[in-house]
């Protein structure tokens, strides 16, 4: 009786012990991107022209909520515990969004809802949101290209396509997102420099080039 009581609590304990084990290693972990607040926007003005940005789309891996790394150039891996809380393209969206509104060039900047109640669209692609781990230290990598058409022509009136590297120093998960937010940061500031300008001519003038 007394080896039975004894063995079951070496089991007992073994069993605590792995569930504890298993509860610290499949605890997930969450981030999102921050960027700064873009500035209020000016006072109503000479605007009169509306965009509508489309969701941003990005490559199938980047969309499974996993936070990416490349231990090669030709391999990706995923982190099985750090995940995205905000889907990478919604955010990178809705901070294209704040910041058109901000910079006072349209009388309205919302999401595009299938509708076409605006003059402009805009529609984009995150091209790359990954910890790059080759060549030599620890980067991150973040490149965005958009463009603007016109909707009652469909004519191209602006297009860019952009891409920041940023260097991190301490090479842990939250480091890494962190570092991904001020190169997001620079991306999105260099996507938008200048701001793409709503020119009723700008059509005309592009296909004038053409």
């Amino acid at each position: 009786m007394k080896r039975n009581l004894t063995m079951a609590v070496i089991a007992f304990s073994f069993v605590a012990i792995m569930a504890g084990c298993a509860g610290k290693m499949g605890r997930t972990n969450y981030y999102t991107l921050n960027l700064p607040a873009p500035p209020d926007p000016p006072a109503a003005g000479s605007a009169h022209t509306t965009v509508s940005i489309r969701e941003f789309r990005a490559p199938a891996y980047l969309k499974q909520g996993a936070i990416v790394y490349k231990p090669s150039p030709e391999q990706i891996g995923f982190y099985a515990y750090h995940r995205w809380a905000i889907d990478p393209c919604a955010f990178v969206t809705d901070s294209i969004i704040a910041r058109l509104g901000a910079a006072g060039t349209f009388s309205s900047v919302k999401h595009y809802d299938g509708q076409p109640d605006a003059d402009y669209l805009v529609s984009g692609r995150l091209e790359r949101l990954e910890e790059i781990d080759y060549e030599g230290g620890v980067k991150v990598e973040v490149a965005v290209s958009a463009q603007m058409i016109k909707l009652d022509t469909g004519a191209i009136v602006w297009s860019r396509s952009v891409s920041e590297v940023g260097v991190v120093n301490q090479h842990d998960v939250p480091a890494v997102v962190s570092e991904m937010s001020h190169t997001m940061e620079r991306a999105i500031e260099k996507l938008l420099t200048p701001v793409p300008a709503a020119l009723p001519a700008a059509s005309t003038a592009a296909s004038n080039r053409n």
